[in-house]
């Protein structure tokens, strides 16, 4: 079985993500939603509520799992027996910082492969930090995630 880890902090989690997911879900065996827990930000949500907004949005996915880790993602991949990290591309900025990541993840462990998911088009802007952003100032943010999500930013 091949499975990948596609990791990010979700805080929250957009139709970009679960495009990604999808996608990613059609690609391997088996694909690891891996939430990263990093002491050093604060997110909006609680690490409980962002595994409850994705499990919630990717129920109908047998083959996708949704857990914490923490630390590195290519040493939480070491630690799965995975060899494969899935990672979205939205724009040439993310492109850039993605291939440093990429590059540096080789050197420590080479035994793990990046693999790009170009975003889709429709998705293509969409981060969450604009969101929340959004949703801050009162801005309609349910074109850009799921409703669940939509009703517990707002």
């Amino acid at each position: 079985m091949h499975s990948a880890i596609y990791a990010g902090s979700f805080d929250p989690i957009t139709f970009g993500h679960l495009d990604i997911i999808r996608r990613g879900a059609q690609l391997f065996d088996h694909l690891i939603v891996a939430i990263a827990v990093n002491i050093d930000k604060t997110p909006l949500f609680s690490l409980e509520d962002r595994l409850a907004m994705i499990r919630e949005n990717t129920q109908k996915l047998p083959n996708v799992e949704v857990t914490p880790f923490e630390g590195m993602a290519v040493h939480f991949a070491s630690q799965r027996g995975c060899r494969t990290l899935l990672r979205g591309i939205r724009t040439v900025a993310d492109f850039e910082y993605e291939f440093q990541m990429a590059l540096t993840n080789r050197v420590l462990a080479p035994q793990i492969e990046t693999v790009f998911v170009m975003a889709s088009q429709e998705y293509s802007f969409l981060s969450s930090r604009l969101i929340k952003e959004t949703a801050s100032l009162g801005g309609n943010v349910r074109a850009f995630v799921p409703e669940s999500v939509a009703r517990r930013l707002l």
